[in-house]
Formats: C-alpha cells, structure tokens, sequence
C-alpha cells in the first residue's frame, strides 16, 4: 500500500486517469534493471526513482571520471573515483528514500547475464557498444523479459522496446534486436563516445524517453514501441519511426539458450 507520504508525492500521477492510484502501486511493485549508469542510464535512473519504481537493480563496473559529468547528470564532482552503481544509489537515495537499489558492480557478460535478468521484470539497456546490447537483447529473449532499449551518437539517438516472447494483434511473434541489426558492425567501424564526442543533452533527452517507456510499460499506459523504433536528430529536432517485423532468418527463431554463445561470436 501506498503511505500518506507517497500518496503526496506520487499526486500528480495519482491524479492521472491513465495511472491513479492503482498505476502507481504497480510503479512501486516493479523491479527494474538498469544496464549503465552513464550517460543514458542517468536520466532513466533518476526519472524512475522520481516516479516511485520501487526497485532499481544497476550494473555497471566503472568508476566517475571527469570527462563523465558533462552528461551523466547522476553523479557529480565529490563522486569523482567513486563506483557509479555507489554514486547512483547516493543520489537515488537523495531523490526518493522510498526506492530500492540493488547495485551490481559488475560488468554483464554471458556468465553474469541470464541470473542478473531474470530476478527483475523488466530492464533498460543504456550501454555504449553492440556487444552489450547484443548480449543483453539475447538475454531478456531467453529470459522473457520486456527490454527498452536505446542508442546515440553524437546529435542523434534511437529508441525501441523489445518483447519478442509475446505475440502481436496479428498473432506473430514481435520482433527481436537481431530483426532491426542481423550482424553488429565490425570493430573500428563506429568511432566511440571518447573518440567522436556526444552532445550532452542529448543524452538526457533519449534516457528520458526510456524512462517514459518504461512507465507505460509498466502502468499498461499507451502504446508501446514494439515493433517500432523512434529516431531523434537534434540538430534539426526531428524524429522519425521506423516499423519493422521478425525475421523468418532470425537465428533466435530456435529459442534454445544453448545456442547463446554462438550466436554471439557468430554476431
């Protein structure tokens, strides 16, 4: 049950027709994780504990650095050296007492990913590289958990939620992240954040939208983006949204976990 205190604080959801109260009961039930605390996993871990997720499980295995404070809006200059999953809670605790972190200072691999999905309902990737996000896409297929995940470059960001256990109105299978990219691109072939530069906010405005996404997806609020991706380019303050179906090709059509670490060399 809600207290009198988060009754106060959740008002101007409870309010809300589409959440009310019982949206923000299933706000403060779930429990997500959160893949990076950086420059997309900020503004999603603060808009979530802000809205009352009850839960917030983070992984990340990287200390705060300078070069990080221009965007990653969570941490800030007495937290520079200091774990980013401890920073993050430092602040998440700040923000909203009622919010639970479970902070994993680790980085998710293929020995680590199937455990640390499966305890939550459902996860936000905010990593940096296709080798994560591959990962993390395969393991919420085999562990059947609703993915919101998203990218940018340096004025340009994507965003889509992926839950290819559940069937669409037409009765077929929804779309994996391997439907949208078959094959990740061969190293070298993307400069990184530190080798191209990101704009800052653009950041905060694609994490905010996980954080919408993940809301909805949790209070069953709107349509979801499933099936489709949203494409922003700030310099022009455009966005455009692709469709896009399962493959007949797609390699996890199987649905067998013991073909995991193939698919992902064969990536």
């Amino acid at each position: 049950m809600l207290s009198q205190a988060e009754l106060e604080r959740y008002a101007r959801h409870i309010v809300m027709q589409e959440i009310g109260g019982a949206g923000q009961q299933k706000l403060k039930n779930a429990r997500v994780l959160v893949i990076g605390a950086g420059g997309l996993g900020a503004p999603v871990l603060q808009y979530l504990a802000a809205a009352g997720v009850g839960t917030l499980g983070i992984v990340d295995d990287d200390a705060v650095s300078l070069s990080n404070l221009q965007r990653q809006v969570i941490h800030d200059t007495d937290k520079l050296g200091e774990p980013k999953v401890a920073s993050a809670a430092e602040a998440i605790a700040r923000l909203n007492p009622n919010v639970a972190v479970e902070p994993h200072p680790t980085r998710i691999a293929g020995h680590n990913a199937l455990a640390l999905i499966s305890d939550y309902d459902l996860v936000v990737d905010g990593s940096d590289n296709f080798e994560t996000r591959y990962l993390v896409s395969d393991a919420c297929f085999f562990a059947k958990k609703p993915l919101v995940t998203a990218a940018v470059g340096q004025f340009d960001g994507s965003i889509t939620t992926l839950k290819p256990f559940e069937k669409n109105a037409d009765g077929e299978l929804n779309p994996t992240y391997r439907c949208l990219f078959p094959r990740k691109p061969r190293a070298g072939l993307l400069p990184t954040c530190a080798e191209a530069g990101v704009l800052g906010a653009l950041t905060g405005i694609v994490g905010t939208m996980q954080a919408m996404e993940v809301i909805k997806e949790i209070t069953g609020t709107g349509e979801g983006l499933v099936g489709r991706m949203v494409m922003f380019d700030a310099r022009s303050f455009r966005m455009e949204t692709i469709r896009y179906k399962r493959s007949a090709k797609n390699p996890l059509n199987g649905d067998d976990p013991r073909n995991w670490a193939s698919l992902l060399e064969d990536a």
